[in-house]
């Protein structure tokens, strides 16, 4: 396993095993109860991608003899772009399978014994030390993803809808969504409960400061008007900026947005 990383992985048919509750309402819709003493399911994936931190992967298999898996499965080209952006924390983009369409799904993990993938053929998933710290980052965020208020959903329901429309649009917006790394909130409450502020950071690459004429203040005012503060925010402001922008407190005191943290939304 030297040669094998974090990020790397293996194409070809493989079977993805968990277990499961045969008494549970989905159960007899998509498995073979006739053996009502088996409670695992195996499922045909396209392979897999190696989750396991790079250092405990060469570490001697007497030590550290298990690897974590995860399936990868095809997703159009629209969920393609959201996942490489980091919109879909339940994803993980694997830059070398970018043509096949193909990612990690990250909640479906599976543990093998290193010498099973001593039989797998291996892929380089990242290529560049960029490519590596983005693939640990996006592992990270799935377990680390802060839990907003519950209305926060509704209030940010139509931003995130025009984010979602838009972003893959040859227009000057769609590529403005595009040119954006991350975009990160942040909800203050003064020692007033109801005086609750709504702060968005959007951060875009370091090139392009304008698209075709429109600034990104202009961009931003759009967008800042889909949300709707109701009764729960005295107000709601934000501001485009790059990384270098922003301060440590900035980033570490935000929140990422993402698709997938808005509960109830079929996303």
């Amino acid at each position: 396993m030297e040669e094998w990383r974090q990020g790397d992985y293996f194409l070809g048919t493989s079977w993805f095993v968990y277990r499961f509750d045969p008494s549970a309402p989905l159960a007899s819709q998509s498995r073979d109860l006739a053996d009502p003493r088996v409670d695992l399911c195996e499922i045909e994936v396209k392979g897999f991608v190696l989750l396991t931190q790079s250092c405990d992967v060469v570490r001697d298999p007497l030590k550290r003899p298990f690897l974590q898996v995860a399936p990868l499965v095809e997703v159009d080209e629209i969920r393609l772009q959201q996942i490489k952006h980091e919109r879909r924390p339940q994803y993980v983009f694997v830059p070398d399978l970018e043509d096949s369409r193909l990612v990690g799904d990250l909640d479906r993990v599976m543990t093998v014994e290193k010498p099973v993938a001593l039989g797998w053929d291996r892929g380089r998933g990242c290529r560049t030390d960029h490519e590596c710290r983005r693939f640990a980052a996006a592992l990270a965020r799935k377990s680390s993803r802060p839990a907003f208020p519950d209305h926060f959903s509704s209030v940010v329901e139509d931003l995130v809808d025009r984010l979602t429309e838009k972003h893959n649009k040859e227009s000057d917006e769609g590529r403005a969504l595009r040119a954006l790394v991350e975009i990160r909130a942040v909800v203050a409450s003064s020692r007033q409960a109801t005086d609750t502020e709504l702060f968005f950071w959007f951060i875009r690459d370091e090139e392009d400061a304008t698209f075709e004429g429109i600034s990104w203040d202009e961009l931003l005012d759009k967008w800042l008007s889909l949300v709707d503060p109701g009764d729960k925010y005295i107000e709601v402001n934000g501001e485009v900026v790059t990384l270098k922008d922003m301060t440590g407190y900035d980033y570490v005191h935000s929140d990422p947005l993402d698709l997938e943290h808005l509960s109830g939304r079929q996303l």
